[in-house]
């Protein structure tokens, strides 16, 4: 067996991949790992699960609850809760850690079980591959009194719902916004967050039965939301994902504002405030060069990471920085959250609007996106993409060949043996040009 843990947590086909036995498994797993490292600091263990509505988290919150109580662990069932609630009431109600079940942004018959540590803080991988050589080794279990108890927190969405008004800390009476909730977690706190602030709202895909979590909706396919925006003469919309930990906004007109704009917007605004830590951004290898450059032009550095919230938190965290994100609309406010919000950022966004008095088109026209081609190439052994000496030839001509004006990039896939490469240009047909060009060399040099 390959190794468990993936980019954000254990994800999988619900009731193939991802068990109900396995979900016992990694809960009991992660409970000695947590108490061996001090995490329980000698005390009786809480722990807080949340999940999205999906149907199988239902199966598989039981069998976490299960595991982590047959491991002495106390537990609180948050119920529906999107994962940054999730993170923010596992340090509000200092919790020792924290579950949630979810696959994100995946389609229904997927699910996904990630692990928080005491503060809502993302275990890193060396604690995961803990918790994965843990699995199923023989275990004292605990009995009578020492068993977990388990509980219900029926407040837990208000109080998440509360830190969101409080960090906004901005009116938005006047704004007429429409909000995607992606029949997913979002779908209660989302809109009631903005019509507490007093904004007027309309909210589509917000009526979860378990079974239709972003199909067809969501920050995946904002379709929808754009006709809606127009149709409904919004002043903009937001797109969540099912877990609601990233967001995606589109203005009055339908056009698509994304998260390389988001975060110039934030960055920009928490600079003029005197509240963006040294006057950086922490982004990924994938973000617009557009975003860069508009970032340069604004006296603002941008620190570049591997593409994952995760590395970007990291980045955060290691020198103090307050504002990360990726293009995909996963925004980190790290004065006010330890993950991705896609909740918190559309608020600030609209909170934005209402401080400037300005349009979401004319804030997000602060950089312009550059055109961006990604050509995979499947079949090549992925391993040697940034030794070979013939890729590195062609990659060092395009470069060249753009010369300044775009940027190349290649980015070997994590689980397949494909090699992803972007190209970015001042046009389209100059990207795809370059792009398709070098795709052709990277499978012939590389070829299995």
């Amino acid at each position: 067996m390959g190794r468990i843990f993936g980019t954000d947590g254990v994800r999988g086909v619900a009731n193939t991949d991802l068990t109900a036995e396995l979900a016992v498994d990694l809960a009991v797993a992660a409970a000695h790992v947590l108490g061996e490292t001090g995490a329980f600091a000698d005390q009786r263990p809480t722990a807080v699960v949340a999940r999205d509505p999906r149907a199988s988290g239902e199966f598989l919150e039981a069998a976490v609850v299960a595991g982590l109580a047959s491991a002495g662990v106390d537990v609180h069932r948050l119920g529906v809760v999107p994962t940054p609630g999730a993170a923010y009431l596992t340090s509000a109600l200092a919790a020792d850690m924290g579950v949630m079940i979810s696959a994100s942004h995946n389609p229904m018959p997927d699910n996904g079980i990630k692990f928080l540590a005491r503060g809502g803080l993302k275990l890193d991988d060396a604690l995961e591959d803990v918790i994965e050589r843990t699995l199923e080794q023989p275990w004292q279990r605990p009995t009578g009194a020492a068993v977990g108890r388990i509980g219900d927190s029926p407040t837990a969405l208000r109080t998440y719902e509360r830190h969101l008004v409080q960090a906004v800390g901005q009116r938005l009476d006047g704004l007429r916004i429409v909000l995607d909730c992606a029949n997913g977690a979002a779908s209660e706190v989302g809109p009631q967050a903005f019509r507490e602030l007093g904004a007027e709202v309309v909210a589509i895909h917000a009526e979860p039965d378990g079974l239709n979590i972003n199909e067809g909706c969501g920050s995946t396919h904002p379709e929808a939301l754009q006709r809606v925006v127009i149709e409904s003469s919004a002043d903009a919309g937001f797109a969540f994902d099912g877990d609601a930990d990233r967001c995606l906004a589109v203005d009055a007109s339908g056009e698509l504002v994304d998260g390389d704009q988001i975060l110039a917007i934030l960055a920009l605004t928490l600079k003029e405030q005197g509240r963006l830590v040294n006057d950086t951004v922490v982004a990924t290898v994938m973000s617009n060069l557009g975003f860069v450059q508009a970032m340069d032009a604004a006296g603002v550095t941008v620190v570049q990471t591997a593409v994952g919230d995760r590395y970007v938190l990291e980045a955060m965290r290691a020198s103090g920085f307050n504002l990360g994100g990726e293009q995909s609309g996963h925004v980190i406010m790290s004065d006010h959250a330890t993950t991705g919000d896609g909740v918190l950022t559309a608020l600030s966004i609209a909170a934005r609007l209402v401080s400037s008095g300005r349009t979401l088109a004319d804030l997000a026209a602060v950089m312009r996106r550059l055109p961006q081609v990604l050509v995979n190439v499947p079949g090549v052994d992925k391993s040697r993409a940034t030794t070979d000496v013939d890729v590195a030839a062609a990659v060092a001509a395009a470069t060249a060949e753009l010369d300044g004006s775009g940027r190349v990039l290649l980015r070997p896939s994590g689980t397949e043996p494909l090699v992803r490469v972007m190209v970015e240009a001042a046009t389209s047909a100059k990207a795809d040009e370059v792009a398709r060009r070098l795709a052709a060399v990277v499978g012939k040099a590389l070829a299995l």
